[in-house]
């Protein structure tokens, strides 16, 4: 769920494209293993539970502007959208505390549209900023028949980028100097923090994967590593690796990278795969090596030892970092500020109260540069 200074930031405008079904491409299969996901704390349960009926129309009243339940119910429905499921995915005794959380972005980005209504935005910053969204969806026809898809139009999902626009600039000019970062500054966050500058062994490797499903016979398994082996022998034999992994390899993302799974640590690969990659020298290519995933051939292009990351070499990327923090913190103190100066009547029931987290939620931190 996002936090109520959200819509304020870039990501609004990510909210039209994503409503219109365009977003961030999916992530590509590969042999990296999956984080396993953790279980969600259970909340205790109340003696009573408000029920989604009994919610009242309008849902709140901000500075003399109603937010009607249909606004909310679209607004929970497109996130449920955006995350694969809908609304009646949601437990009941869970769903006022759900519409709850949406009608704090919802006041917010009302507050913000209304003090941003003056801010120009050009017919040139809009079409832009949608062809940029919808530039991997293909022709204009097809942008059209996605966007329909969803219930949306252009010119509603155009008029949503606008809005969106004149927020963020309204916002960014509220906090325009305010995210200044200094080299005392960023010394002292990479003298705190050594661990996160610390880059562990990696290597750089290609692969050609002959899939095996989980439930595959005997029969078909014998068959699948005969497969793999065979290849084997052909890229032993002087045949291009690249190549034969554009034209054989089962791993959805070859044929675009060629079966190159660029530089990774040991943790970020199955044990199997990590394994025998890091037991090779560069330029080794592995007999065929059984995962979880089926048989792969692996060949070795470079690899790199672990080091600590200079201050130097990790100071433009961890200034940015901490611009971007700073910028957070600026825009929700910002946030904070106009929503308690605001007047807004709520009338949604009380959310059913949640348990405790079993544990704080760690700190930000940057990406090793």
């Amino acid at each position: 769920m996002k936090s109520k200074s959200s819509l304020t930031l870039s990501v609004v405008l990510s909210l039209a494209a994503a409503q219109a079904g365009f977003g961030a491409d999916a992530p590509k299969k590969s042999t990296k293993k999956p984080a396993a996901e953790k279980p969600a704390a259970q909340a205790a349960a109340p003696e009573a539970k408000p029920a989604a009926d009994d919610i009242k129309d309008p849902v709140a009243v901000v500075e003399g502007e109603e937010i009607k339940k249909a606004d909310l119910e679209s607004a929970l429905a497109g996130m449920m959208a955006q995350r694969g499921g809908k609304v009646a995915d949601i437990p009941a005794e869970q769903r006022v505390g759900a519409y709850r959380m949406i009608l704090d972005d919802l006041i917010i980005d009302k507050l913000i549209a209304k003090r941003s209504a003056e801010v120009k935005v050009t017919d040139e910053d809009v079409d832009s900023t949608f062809k940029r969204f919808t530039a991997s969806a293909g022709s204009d026809e097809e942008v059209k028949k996605r966007i329909e898809q969803s219930g949306q139009t252009i010119d509603k999902v155009k008029s949503t980028i606008r809005t969106n626009l004149r927020q963020q600039r309204w916002v960014e000019d509220q906090i325009k100097g305010k995210s200044e970062v200094t080299d005392a500054d960023t010394e002292d966050f990479y003298k705190k923090n050594p661990e996160q500058f610390k880059s562990p062994e990696q290597v750089r490797a290609s692969h050609i994967l002959v899939s095996v499903k989980a439930d595959a016979t005997p029969d078909v398994v014998t068959q699948k590593e005969k497969a793999a082996k065979a290849i084997y022998e052909r890229v032993k034999k002087g045949e291009d690796f690249a190549k034969l992994a554009q034209e054989l390899s089962e791993d959805p993302s070859a044929k675009q990278n060629s079966g190159d799974l660029n530089f990774f640590s040991k943790e970020q690969m199955v044990p199997e795969f990590s394994t025998a990659a890091f037991g090779m020298k560069k330029d080794d290519i592995s007999e065929p090596v059984r995962s979880q995933f089926g048989y792969h051939v692996i060949k070795v292009t470079d690899r790199k030892d672990a080091e600590t990351i200079t201050l130097e070499k990790a100071k433009p990327q961890l200034t940015a970092f901490l611009q971007q923090r700073k910028k957070q913190e600026e825009v929700e103190k910002l946030v904070r500020e106009i929503r308690d100066k605001a007047e807004v009547k709520i009338n949604l029931p009380a959310p059913a109260p949640a348990a405790p987290a079993a544990s704080e939620p760690a700190p930000a931190k940057p990406a090793n540069p």
